[in-house]
């Protein structure tokens, strides 16, 4: 999971946290808190996405390399029924 999240998206989330729980402290249960507890969602909605991306991009890398061995897989049988036999 530690290749997926960068040290940026670490610390930018929890500055975001840490501000969050020091506006609860603050400001109580009041209206603003809602404000505060937005924010802090899209900050997490942003992080999950990214997360997500980087998973997707992992998986269909792996899927690429696995389709280029069978394409050189396939190469090398063509080249060898391809080639002039020798008697």
């Amino acid at each position: 999971m530690r290749r997926h999240f960068d040290p940026a998206t670490v610390v930018t989330l929890m500055i975001t946290l840490a501000l969050f729980i020091i506006a609860l402290f603050e400001k109580g249960l009041t209206h603003d808190l809602l404000l505060e507890a937005g924010v802090f969602l899209v900050s997490v909605k942003l992080v999950m996405a990214a997360y997500t991306g980087s998973v997707r991009t992992e998986r269909l890398l792996n899927r690429l390399n696995d389709l280029e061995q069978g394409i050189l897989r396939l190469e090398g049988l063509v080249l060898q029924l391809t080639k002039p036999q020798r008697q």
